[in-house]
């Protein structure tokens, strides 16, 4: 099937789209554990970026599991085919010239390694919100934790399945040292350059 599948190479590329919105895409990658801030961090940074005239589009784990991935479990298999999916989606928001914002667990390092390559190394940042497990059960925002400690939810991450913590991630917030404000300063202050806004 593949061989037989031959891209149309169009007129109007990502070059063409990057000028006309005046800054270069990009996809921010936020990865850690359930309830670590991720999705939190992610919305103030986009606030941020659309406040400085930047094109932006957030993707969220539980978004979308309801539409593009609603037909993929959490098993280990599953979580790899949900990642390869986002990463393709962003990939085409990045072609089309948008600061890509993806708010996910993300639990295996050759997931988040594939992503990398799927983007393009220069266009991917990886972003570790590296909040300790215990304040992230301690928040519990959405009771997730109890129903795994209890038994209810298999294959939860940190409880009853692993995460694989990023070794050199390109910035790293710990939400229990750094406010949201301050999380949001240093990401945009380390992707400014990445951002080349005109």
């Amino acid at each position: 099937m593949q061989k037989n599948v031959v891209p149309h190479q169009f007129s109007v590329g990502r070059a063409e789209r990057n000028t006309m919105k005046g800054h270069k895409s990009l996809l921010l990658w936020f990865t850690g554990l359930s309830g670590s801030g991720k999705s939190t961090i992610a919305n103030a940074v986009e606030k941020e970026l659309v406040n400085n005239g930047m094109h932006t589009y957030t993707l969220d784990g539980d978004n979308v599991r309801r539409g593009l991935n609603n037909n993929l479990s959490f098993s280990a298999e599953d979580r790899t085919e949900n990642i390869r999916r986002i990463a393709e989606v962003a990939n085409l928001m990045v072609d089309a010239g948008l600061v890509v914002l993806a708010a996910f667990v993300s639990p295996y390092e050759k997931d988040r390694e594939n992503i990398k390559q799927i983007v393009g190394p220069e266009n991917f940042v990886e972003i570790f919100v590296n909040t300790p497990l215990e304040e992230c059960e301690r928040r519990d925002v959405k009771g997730l934790y109890a129903k795994a400690r209890a038994g209810e939810i298999n294959n939860f991450t940190g409880i009853n399945a692993p995460y694989e913590a990023p070794v050199n991630p390109d910035i790293e917030i710990d939400t229990t040292q750094l406010s949201v404000v301050e999380a949001v300063e240093v990401i945009m202050n380390t992707i400014e350059n990445k951002l080349g806004k005109e």
